[in-house]
């Protein structure tokens, strides 16, 4: 039904308009009680093995919301009605700021994939962080909150940057997730350089740490897949070293050769990042070399190319406690998150694992054995 939708409607419409679309109807039908709850009970039911611990959250499941779709925290309870188990917002700058000109959106259908370079649009941390204050939940789940550099800030002026987005969203935040990894802000993935990279997470770190006094909010960084193999390692050795909680693994790429793309080249050729399904075999890769180098020390998510059930189980058997979707919820519709959680449970039951905990990584255990 979807995707006769999705072809009749949705596919004739702009991509970015189309979004802001099922946007709203998701937010209003999260509105009405009666109906939320009966969408939720349609959309979202509980698999009771598949319950995930991550950097001392406890979770429904392993599935979540990637950052991108809900940039200002206004439809965290709408997706949580769909069943995803935590909710990335963002990204948030410091600063408001309108993102790229239009049109910056684009669907390569025959390829499940989408191009983007949106720009961190965004309200900026202050209204976001208000929003998440004033927020009266009807539904539990577990909200992150992704913060990037605003495009205005020279990148030596990042760290500040930062740690202002960090100061106002700390106490609103489940965990926190610093993005350099957008190929759409001028500069940023300069940061992923570890002698960048560094200071700047030491510096939201101790940000977090003096906002938020009573605890202490998981944080995370969030990489590209067009890293070198060794800068993936680096990342991961820094990661170690400050004790973060968490690598998510990846954010879109800007490659596009050798990914055997089959759609319009004309699309192909915009600029931006690439999601979908093209990114899976490289971020499933980025995703193994992790928890080879950190082992079950550090927490991974991973995201990119995930479409299906099998997708997923691929992800935590090769290391990662926690996955994300995004790009495939375009394309699949609401009962995508369904259909991931319904497979996820029988892949549990039929494989030798008695949790999903002990699943994590065991692809990786088993090529290390003698």
């Amino acid at each position: 039904m979807y995707k006769l939708f999705f072809n009749l409607v949705f596919k004739r419409m702009d991509p970015e308009r189309a979004h802001y679309l099922a946007f709203r109807w998701i937010r209003l039908a999260a509105r009405v009680p009666v109906l939320r709850t009966c969408v939720a009970a349609l959309l979202a039911p509980r698999h009771k093995e598949l319950r995930t611990e991550a950097f001392g959250l406890r979770m429904h499941g392993p599935f979540g919301l990637a950052a991108g779709f809900d940039k200002n925290a206004v439809a965290v309870d709408g997706m949580t009605m769909l069943g995803f188990d935590h909710i990335e917002i963002g990204t948030v700058t410091a600063q408001p700021q309108p993102g790229n000109p239009k049109k910056r959106l684009f669907r390569l259908v025959q390829d499940r994939a989408l191009i983007n370079r949106m720009g961190f649009n965004n309200e900026g941390s202050a209204a976001v962080a208000a929003r998440l204050e004033a927020r009266n939940p009807v539904f539990r789940t577990t909200v992150g909150v992704n913060i990037g550099k605003t495009k205005v800030v020279p990148e030596e002026e990042a760290v500040g940057d930062y740690v202002a987005s960090t100061e106002r969203l700390a106490a609103h935040a489940d965990y926190l997730v610093v993005n350099v990894s957008s190929p759409n802000t001028p500069g940023l993935r300069n940061l992923q350089a570890t002698e960048s990279l560094r200071p700047l997470l030491t510096a939201v770190r101790e940000a977090a740490d003096r906002t938020v006094t009573s605890g202490r909010v998981p944080l995370l960084v969030k990489i590209a897949p067009d890293l070198a193999d060794e800068d993936v390692d680096a990342v991961a050795d820094l990661a170690v070293e400050l004790g973060l909680d968490g690598i998510i693994a990846t954010n879109t790429t800007i490659a596009r050769e050798g990914l055997g793309l089959m759609s319009d080249p004309a699309i192909i050729k915009e600029t931006g990042g690439l999601s979908g399904a093209p990114l899976k075999e490289r971020s499933l890769e980025v995703l193994r070399r992790l928890h080879v180098r950190v082992g079950d020390g550090i927490t991974l998510v991973g995201v990119g190319g995930i479409e299906t059930a099998e997708d997923a189980w691929q992800r935590i058997l090769a290391g990662a406690t926690l996955v994300q979707g995004y790009s495939a919820f375009i394309y699949e519709g609401p009962f995508w998150s369904r259909a991931i959680h319904k497979g996820l449970a029988a892949r549990l039951q039929a494989s030798p694992y008695a949790t999903l905990a002990e699943a994590v990584g065991a692809d990786n255990r088993k090529a290390t054995q003698p």
